[in-house]
């Protein structure tokens, strides 16, 4: 989002508060948004230097990755559902070993709090010998393609957020 769209809504947001796009209203919501921008970009730079995603990064990625969240959440809904209510049989539940591989610590505990929060899928340990997660899956039928998923939600929407 560029510096003008940024101070734009901020203005916006600022007089929509206000209820009022009185001129001096919207000149000192100007100002206000000026400030907040140039605290933020010093406050939450975009880049860092360890090659992790810096604070600044870390906030504009999180709206995707709630997203999709969310998506996961409702997809999960879906096939628990459609299983209960006797539509597709209970094929193959089961654990399935899914590597940590890059993930910080925190990485593993957002990728457990997230991948739980979908019906039809649980953490039920971390092997930090073996380097993998535990997940029971309400379909475990095809331990690969469960893998190649949660790597691609990690690659995706995680990473950038909780490495």
């Amino acid at each position: 989002m560029s510096r003008a769209l940024a101070a734009i809504a901020l203005v916006l947001i600022y007089a929509l508060t206000l209820a009022s796009f009185h001129p001096w209203d919207l000149v000192l919501g100007a100002i206000l948004a000026t400030a907040v921008l140039a605290w933020a970009r010093r406050a939450l730079p975009l880049a860092s230097q360890e090659g992790r995603p810096s604070p600044g990064a870390r906030l504009l990625r999180f709206p995707g990755f709630a997203a999709a969240v969310l998506a996961e959440v409702v997809h999960g809904t879906w096939q628990v559902a459609v299983v209960v209510a006797g539509l597709r049989p209970l094929a193959r539940p089961g654990i399935v070993l899914i590597p940590l591989g890059e993930r910080t610590v925190s990485g593993v505990a957002a990728s457990g709090w997230a991948l739980t929060l979908s019906p039809g899928e649980v953490l039920v340990d971390v092997d930090w010998q073996r380097s993998v997660m535990l997940v029971h899956l309400l379909d475990a039928g095809d331990p690969e393609a469960v893998r190649a998923r949660h790597q691609r939600f990690y690659s995706r929407w995680q990473r950038g957020v909780f490495p």
